[in-house]
């Protein structure tokens, strides 16, 4: 549950907009085990590469209504002129690059699990444990190069270190709550199913 108290000390990076402040309270750092919403985030950090995380959640629910509400297989079958038409809405991030990397990553992700099925198992293998590792925030990792490398390897698009590092964050990989947050000795294992 999130705790609404503004004057509680957070992560540097959450501002007092109380969409953030939620996201930061009751998402970050939790970690995922359902495939399409590591999809979903893994996607979405890559809309942000360039621009602020609130921006991205700020329009999260128009990307879900276009992409995420639909599974991987249909988001892979979108057309180009499907994706253009998409790039009208202001409820988007209006990057044709950006947005045609939804469909490349759903198409990749289908590639990919040809060779690891489970991909959040084989996502969370990076993680190196099953358990969050526990860091002093940073802007990438040895394991989120790697991450990298393979992903870019089998086509993903805006997947650099530096998004992977992020996704690794928000996907609970990694447990960056810095150590003056009030949520910086909670319990960040609970799950997202």
């Amino acid at each position: 549950m999130t705790n609404t108290n503004t004057s509680l000390p957070r992560c540097s990076w959450c501002t007092q907009d109380p969409l953030y402040i939620s996201y930061h309270d009751l998402e970050w750092g939790k970690p995922i085990h359902h495939e399409a919403a590591l999809f979903e985030l893994l996607c979405l950090e890559g809309q942000q590469a360039g621009l602020s995380w609130l921006t991205v959640l700020k329009k999260r629910a128009c990307y879900r209504s276009h992409f995420f509400n639909h599974s991987i297989a249909y988001i892979a079958l979108l057309s180009d002129q499907d994706i253009i038409h998409k790039c009208t809405d202001q409820g988007l991030i209006r990057h044709l690059g950006k947005l045609k990397s939804i469909r490349d990553n759903a198409i990749a992700w289908q590639n990919l699990q040809c060779i690891y099925p489970n991909m959040s198992e084989w996502l969370w293998s990076f993680a190196e444990s099953p358990t969050p590792i526990h860091h002093q925030p940073m802007t990438y990792s040895t394991q989120s190069q790697k991450l990298s490398q393979i992903l870019k390897k089998h086509g993903f698009k805006f997947v650099g270190p530096t998004i992977c590092y992020a996704f690794m964050q928000a996907s609970g990989m990694v447990n960056d709550h810095e150590k003056d947050c009030w949520l910086a000795q909670k319990n960040t294992l609970s799950h997202h199913e």
